[in-house]
């Protein structure tokens, strides 16, 4: 197991990567607030550490709008990617980006990678970037994308570390909790923090049909938009935050906002909203 911790970086002006759909328009939009903009950082290590070749074959699990896809195909100029996301009106956006790039080696399914029955021994490289926790059977997600690559394929997935280790979730936690109150997070909701450790994750992709596996640390900062009133409507959107606010009261809701609010101030810089992050690349292969 290998920390990179050396691999953070502050986020500058000069480094500014990704944002919602397209290629040079809107991957490169600095001002932008969306998934792809606060993973801009990630966005780089995975790419780098998936190593695609110009001839491989190419899965990218919970591709979402498919940045990480479109980049995948445009280096495995021989060979294609194919993008799967449960979201519906994400395949949709990463179909007319795809079209609208001209890439003709890049394909997108509304499917859940878990059960999804793919071509067996198809893919030379699964890839996933924050895409593999919220499976509601693990071992049989991960069975099936084993299946889907070719023997020796590779698995590539960057995944949150644990929740402590992360200042954006801890930071939203307090802003959430009302006088001192832990809050009542709807059980059975995603958790983005479900592969964060490594042994239930070797154990899992074990029992899956992975072998070598290993975890590279990464430590990158989140960007949450150009300003805090940007930053916050962001939060907002997360899951976490609008199923707990629903629940409050108009009143502690509202206070709930405003600690959002106070935290995000804390963490606006010249150029922008910054969190600091942990997560791990995870890679593996066929058995």
């Amino acid at each position: 197991m290998m920390d990179a911790g050396d691999q953070h970086h502050p986020g500058g002006t000069g480094h500014r990567e990704g944002a919602s759909v397209g290629h040079a328009a809107s991957e490169q939009a600095p001002g932008r607030t969306g998934y792809d903009t606060e993973l801009r950082w990630h966005n780089e290590v995975l790419r780098r550490a998936a190593g695609v070749q110009p001839r491989d074959h190419v899965l990218d699990v919970g591709c979402g709008t498919g940045q990480t896809t479109r980049q995948a195909a445009r280096t495995a100029q021989a060979g294609s990617a194919l993008g799967v996301d449960i979201s519906a009106s994400a395949i949709e956006r990463a179909r007319e980006a795809t079209q609208a790039e001209g890439l003709r080696n890049a394909a997108f399914e509304h499917a859940d990678a878990q059960v999804h029955r793919f071509p067996q021994q198809r893919f030379d490289l699964a890839i996933s970037r924050f895409g593999t926790m919220f499976f509601d059977d693990p071992g049989a997600a991960f069975a099936n994308i084993r299946r889907a690559l070719r023997p020796a394929g590779r698995l590539v997935m960057m995944v949150w570390q644990a929740h402590e280790r992360n200042e954006w979730a801890v930071a939203i936690q307090q802003s959430l909790e009302a006088a001192g109150e832990p809050v009542a997070i709807p059980s059975g909701g995603p958790d983005p923090f479900s592969l964060a450790d490594p042994p239930t994750v070797e154990e899992i992709l074990g029992a899956a049909g992975f072998a070598d596996v290993a975890f590279t640390g990464v430590h990158e900062p989140v960007y949450y938009g150009p300003d805090v009133a940007a930053a916050l409507d962001w939060v907002r959107s997360f899951a976490c935050v609008s199923g707990v606010l629903k629940c409050l009261d108009p009143a502690a809701a509202a206070g709930a906002a405003g600690r959002l609010r106070e935290a995000l101030a804390a963490h606006r810089r010249d150029d922008g909203v910054w969190f600091d992050s942990r997560a791990w690349v995870v890679t593996a292969r066929r058995h």
